[in-house]
């Protein structure tokens, strides 16, 4: 491919909105262009990585016995609703009416509509199991769209579904995707990091995030490096440490102007461990109130799945007082009208300090257990750096990551709401159990750049590198341009993806495009090496370039490029 009929464009400045490596590296590099707020046109340049990161997936995906199908990404209310997720879904779910009048979304997630297919096609367990995936456009109404292709509204999912006629089933088919995963995110240079993770509007029992570790990643993550204990922040296991003292009586003492927990353990010079932190949520109306020990927070999602709520949101001043508690003083000693959620650990402890409900007081010596009327115990607290592992009990490491793919065993959820049932070997009607695999192929991509990049762009590796080889005509001299035909037809005969900078430009503007191309072999054709039969050749990423014979060059590429021709990427 000649760059002059190639359609590309490269930036020399960055983006003012791109503050992620991978957003101002596919901006620049030309690969992607914004439409709108967090919608992306992709060019030729990001296509060509995009179809290569597919290719990978759908021969993973066929290799566990996946089936491909094709479903809309336009689908009714009603089959949403047969779910019961038309009305559990907030904004992010874009609703609209088409010209009869019908309610219509734009599907974020095609759960209702496999599960649609297959009731159309399953009768007898003797059909199951089966696996169908696709590559689809969702379109989620991001409220937070970021980081270019990392959170955006309109976005390219693989999403698998699998269904089963046992839980057993499920988890043999679960454990070939969790392998294929691994293979998938392998093959384009991440070693993922493995979590425990919620299965949020999804539902279903068990999750697993596959994760890039990376600073700029916006989930948090909790492993621990002893027994590899790996999950999600939000749903992370730890053991707790209550504070415990032998029972003295409540004793309230004076904290003038003392609110936060830090001012208050300062000032009565306390740990904060020793205190216990209440947050105040409005459930549907009902104050929630959740206690943890002051050291920890509390995790919104566990308190959400307890409380199995849709969402949470601050309880206002007005709510917290009509139960007797005063904000900044707060504690459910003797509060009405609300109920109170005690993470495990707090609720074991014998000695903290808490709100006395009176403007400038706190209670010393508080004994959940005996000092609070009405109380349920449930695991609400996140877990954070050096919390102690669950399992091994050792220090634990927080870290970020950005999530590349996830996986749920759905279980009947949807099976059972929409009908898709399958007779069994006693002639009994069964729902189908489920499982639902999903990789962002966008975001894929743009977590390679995050993942390997230097200053100068994308160290793309072969297997979805938008070309092999770049070559660089240094002049417009007959032999550079005899040669470099040459070796553009050689290496295309062998199934080498050769892209020709025939540009009548510097060197210097035709090697920084060639960065931001991130092409993994550069070889540059000039007068001077050719006087001698040589090319320069240059690996991306490495600084070290050799003037390399010219009849040695196919051979080269040849072995570099090895395991992508003979898997056929």
């Amino acid at each position: 491919m000649k760059l002059s009929n190639f359609f590309y464009t490269t930036l020399r400045e960055i983006p003012s909105d791109a503050s992620l490596p991978s957003h101002v590296f596919l901006m620049r590099g030309g690969y992607i262009k914004p439409l709108s707020t967090g919608i992306y046109s992709i060019l030729p340049l990001g296509l060509k990585v995009i179809r290569k990161i597919e290719n990978i997936i759908r021969q993973e995906m066929n290799a566990i016995g996946g089936l491909e199908a094709d479903l809309p990404v336009v689908q009714t209310a009603e089959l949403w609703s047969e779910a019961g997720r038309y009305q559990a879904i907030g904004d992010e779910l874009l609703r609209f009416k088409d010209r009869n009048n019908h309610s219509m979304v734009l599907a974020m997630t095609h759960e209702e509509a496999i599960t649609d297919m297959a009731r159309y096609v399953l009768s007898s367990y003797k059909q199951l199991p089966f696996m169908l995936y696709q590559f689809k456009t969702k379109y989620r109404d991001e409220a937070r769209a970021r980081g270019g292709l990392i959170r955006v509204r309109e976005f390219e999912m693989k999403d698998a579904y699998s269904f089963h006629a046992t839980e057993e089933d499920l988890d043999k088919h679960y454990e070939l995707e969790y392998k294929a995963y691994q293979n998938i995110f392998r093959k384009v240079g991440i070693e993922p990091v493995i979590v425990q993770s919620d299965t949020g509007i999804m539902g279903g029992k068990i999750a697993h995030e596959f994760m890039l570790a990376t600073p700029n990643g916006e989930d948090y993550l909790i492993i621990c490096k002893h027994c590899k204990y790996q999950a999600n922040r939000e749903i992370a296991e730890f053991v707790r440490q209550p504070v415990i003292n032998s029972q003295n009586p409540l004793e309230k003492v004076s904290t003038p102007n003392k609110k936060t927990i830090e001012e208050v353990c300062s000032f009565l010079n306390a740990n904060t461990e020793s205190s216990g932190k209440c947050v105040f949520f409005d459930a549907e109306g009902k104050l929630v109130v959740a206690l943890v020990q002051g050291s920890l927070e509390i995790s919104e999602t566990k308190l959400r799945n307890y409380l199995k709520s849709k969402v949470l949101i601050p309880a206002s001043e007005e709510l917290i007082k009509a139960s007797g508690m005063v904000p900044g003083y707060a504690s459910p000693i003797n509060a009405k009208d609300c109920r109170v959620i005690v993470d495990t650990g707090a609720a074991e402890c014998t000695d903290l300090i808490v709100g006395a409900n009176e403007e400038g007081y706190h209670f010393k010596h508080c004994v959940p257990k005996r000092d609070f009327a009405n109380f349920e115990t449930a695991d609400i607290a996140e877990a954070a750096e050096n919390c102690l592992c669950i399992k091994c009990e050792k220090p634990l490491t927080e870290t970020r990551g950005i999530e590349l793919g996830n996986i749920f065993k759905l279980g009947t959820k949807f099976s059972e709401n929409m009908g898709c049932v399958f007779t069994d070997a006693n002639g009994e009607a069964k729902p189908a159990i489920m499982g639902c695999y999903g990789i962002g192929v966008g975001r894929l991509m743009a977590s390679v750049v995050e993942h390997s990049h230097d200053d100068f762009g994308p160290i793309w590796p072969m297997s979805i590198a938008p070309f092999h080889v770049l070559i660089v005509q240094i002049s417009k001299d007959d032999e550079v341009l005899q040669v470099s035909e040459q070796l553009e037809k050689e290496l295309t005969e062998q199934g080498i993806e050769v892209l020709v900078d025939d540009r009548d430009e510097r060197p210097g503007v035709k090697f920084k495009d060639g960065d931001l191309w991130g092409i993994p072999i550069r070889i540059a054709i000039g007068k001077k090496g050719l006087a001698e039969g040589k090319v320069e050749w240059k690996i991306r990423g490495k600084k070290e370039m050799e003037m390399v014979p010219i009849a040695e060059i196919l051979g080269r590429v040849r072995e570099t490029s090895t395991p992508i021709l003979s898997s056929g990427q």
